[in-house]
This record gives structure tokens, sequence and C-alpha cells, in this order.
């Protein structure tokens, strides 16, 4: 009778590799809104920003399939992506006075495990977000 207060069990899916579980999360069709963090594959390492910031070119889950962009980590992040991880790229802003291809602003927040929930979303692998970053409030 009570079964409704368990809800559904949680279901894992493991894929064999970063290109499997980015070729799934394409798929899933990914809005892009504020704060969103979408999936994306590392393509390629680019140049070392004023701040310390590391710039990579990322293929990104978006609705109309991979959408290809520029995204930096934060100049403080404790670790780095390489070429072929999959990550999520946060988004900041939407920079609608900059061309199409560059108006997503946002960096790269995290390394995923090939691991999707049904429910929680991708498993974290390592956090690229630094210790001195405050957490958003979200009042409501």
């Amino acid at each position: 009778m009570f079964d409704w207060f368990h809800g559904k069990e949680e279901t894992l899916t493991q894929f064999p590799d970063y290109e499997s579980a980015f070729a799934h999360a394409c798929t899933l069709r990914y809005p892009l809104l504020l704060n969103a963090r979408i999936p994306a594959l590392v393509m390629e390492e680019g140049r070392r920003g004023v701040e310390g910031e590391h710039w990579y070119r990322l293929h990104l889950a978006s609705q109309e399939g991979a959408l290809d962009i520029w995204g930096p980590t934060m100049p403080e992040a404790p670790a780095y992506p390489e070429v072929g991880d999959l990550v999520a790229f946060r988004i900041v802003r939407f920079a609608t006075e900059l061309p199409e291809h560059a108006s997503l602003i946002g960096y790269i927040d995290c390394r995923l495990e090939p691991i999707l929930n049904d429910r929680k979303g991708w498993r974290i692998a390592t956090s690229f977000r630094p210790d001195n970053l405050k957490p958003e409030l979200h009042l409501g």
C-alpha cells in the first residue's frame, strides 16, 4: 500500500568508455540553461589564459547534437582534464552580443565517470572547482 514512499529504484548504466557515454549523452537532448552542467567530450587542449585558466575545445551534448565550443577551467583549479575525458561544462551566461559560436560562457566544472544514474545524473569523478569558490545560494 505504501510502496510509493520508496519511489522507484535507481538504475545505473555503465558505458565502456567516454566516447560511448558521450554518444548516449547526445541522445538525451540537454537544454542549454543557466547553471546547467552539460556533458562534454574534451577534444583538444588549447592555450593557457593570463589568469591561469586552461582552455579546451569541447564537444558539448546539446539539444542539436554535439556543439563545438572552447571552454576554460577556473584559474585556480585543483586538477585539469585530459583530451578524451568526459566532463561537465557549467553555463554561466549567454553573451548575446557575441557571435553565436562564442556566445556560450561558462567553465569546465568536473570530470565525469562513464556511469549514468537515471535519477541523479552522471557520476562525478573529479572536481575542477577551486576550494575557495563559494557555493551558490538558492533561495526560494
